[in-house]
């Protein structure tokens, strides 16, 4: 029967056209959410230190801050600017720098001064919210002595000095 069967001639066409729709299928949700599986997120706000001791001179300032999070950071950027008196100073410049590490030490600073600072983390998503602003102080001048209005005795000494500082000092420790 099958030698029969391939031996006849069949005829392979349809007596009806079949009806297929053209669709076009959209994929570009599908692609986001496999594109956001691979990305990294945004990292958090860091967290900046309030300021240590000994972390002044009168023209430097080491500012540390840190993470809460496992967050994948390139860098951190650190900004910061005198603190003014006034709501809208134009005078008060804001500075900005990028910093690899969660430290970093200002220099060429004013003496006996406060400046603002405050962090954000950078990754290859973006950049985070700004940390709080912490405010820091630099170390005050050392006051001038005045050699011409020393006077001394017996049991007593008087030295006399000036301040070099526009903001008022307050206290001074005297060595001898």
């Amino acid at each position: 029967r099958l030698e029969e069967f391939l031996k006849q001639e069949v005829n392979l066409e349809l007596s009806t056209l079949p009806d297929f729709e053209e669709r076009v299928i959209d994929v570009s949700e599908v692609e986001q959410l496999m594109n956001s599986i691979n990305a990294i997120p945004a990292p958090c706000a860091p967290v900046i230190n309030p300021q240590a001791p000994n972390a002044a001179t009168g023209t430097s300032l080491r500012v540390c801050w840190g993470l809460f999070s496992d967050d994948t950071v390139e860098c951190y950027q650190l900004c910061y600017q005198p603190v003014s008196n006034e709501r809208h100073s134009d005078g008060q410049a804001e500075h900005t720098l990028k910093v690899k590490e969660t430290y970093c030490t200002i220099t060429d600073l004013l003496p006996n001064t406060q400046y603002e600072f405050w962090v954000s983390a950078l990754n290859a998503s973006g950049i985070s919210p700004p940390s709080e602003r912490a405010v820091y102080v630099t170390a005050p001048s050392p006051p001038i002595i005045k050699n011409k209005k020393i006077r001394s005795c017996e049991n007593a000494a008087l030295v006399c000095w000036e301040s070099r500082d526009i903001n008022p000092v307050d206290s001074y420790t005297v060595e001898f």
